[in-house]
């Protein structure tokens, strides 16, 4: 996203479609877990309330369950309907996959982006 190697969201808890901490596109993963975010209480919340609860713990699938502050991988339409809604977590723009663009306008990214250089010229917007 930012003209960079993708770089890690998380590890603890450890994140991805393939736990392996980084928000990695793969075609087997219908949802698409590329927004590399921040989770906040409103952003669980909302969450929740769409019927993602996200908080729950469910260890035969390898979710521990989330709180705030933890970075996670998430779906970019779940983000999108979030962030439509005005409950947007934070992004760290350099975990967040390129096939995020196919879902959020990278303006919206960008403006609750956590980790933007300040030279802008650095980000790759191809």
């Amino acid at each position: 996203m930012l003209g960079e190697p993708l770089q890690e969201c998380g590890t603890d808890p450890v994140t991805g479609f393939h736990r392996d901490g980084c928000c990695s596109w793969d075609y087997r993963d219908p949802g698409s877990h590329t927004v590399c975010v921040v989770v906040t209480t409103d952003f669980l919340r909302f969450q929740r309330n769409s019927g993602n609860d996200l908080t729950t713990p469910i260890p035969e699938i390898g979710f521990p369950g989330l709180g705030p502050g933890d970075r996670w991988c998430v779906v970019a339409r779940r983000w999108m309907q979030a962030y439509l809604m005005g409950y947007p977590a934070p992004v760290v723009l350099s975990g967040t996959n390129r096939k995020a663009l196919e879902v959020i306008p990278l303006d919206a990214l960008r403006e609750h982006a956590v980790d933007v250089p300040d030279d802008l010229s650095m980000l790759d917007l191809g």
